[in-house]
């Protein structure tokens, strides 16, 4: 493997997971890194974890041209935005869109509300009350994301896109592990 950078050598001989880099996440060694491992990916010269896989599957990485500037495609964790841009009405009231929240007493662990296809306003409710987010285990995880079929987790209205992406949002929903599904 005399072909594959420091950085990635050293993630790929350590199994450590590039969404857990020793890089800061968009970085230029982290984008690097990570668009090195997509290439030999599908050249077929190296072997990646299914959260690698994942992470290669995105665009996180690539550039692309926005109102003639150069920015990163997509970074799959949480940012702040311009809260203006995110804020919605659901029944008479301000929510934010898109940012789970814990639901104490209701009937699901975590809601949400987010634009369903038609453009209106929902609340999604997930997770199961009383169970736990185990994905720091790498076999829970791997069990989780098959049973939910995670690598086509559907629309935002969906509660299975949420649930396949609960860890993104680990520090608006107090979870300890931040390691991704």
């Amino acid at each position: 493997m005399s072909n594959i950078s420091e950085g990635l050598n050293y993630h790929l001989e350590n199994d450590i997971s590039l969404m857990e880099s020793v890089y800061r996440v968009e970085s230029d060694s982290w984008i690097s890194c990570v668009n090195e491992a997509r290439e030999l990916w599908e050249s077929g010269s190296v072997e990646l974890s299914d959260d690698d896989l994942w992470l290669i599957s995105t665009d996180a990485g690539r550039f692309g041209i926005y109102e003639g500037e150069i920015v990163l495609l997509d970074v799959p964790f949480e940012y702040e935005y311009d809260e203006s841009l995110w804020e919605a009405e659901y029944r008479g009231r301000k929510v934010k869109l898109n940012r789970p929240f814990r639901t104490p007493g209701g009937p699901r662990k975590f809601g949400v509300y987010t634009k369903n296809d038609k453009g209106t306003i929902v609340k999604v409710g997930f997770g199961q009350p009383g169970m736990r987010v185990n994905n720091a285990d790498p076999k829970k995880a791997r069990s989780f994301t098959k049973r939910m079929r995670c690598d086509k987790p559907g629309p935002k209205w969906k509660a299975k896109y949420w649930s396949c992406n609960v860890a993104r949002y680990a520090k608006l929903l107090g979870l300890s592990s931040k390691r991704t599904w």
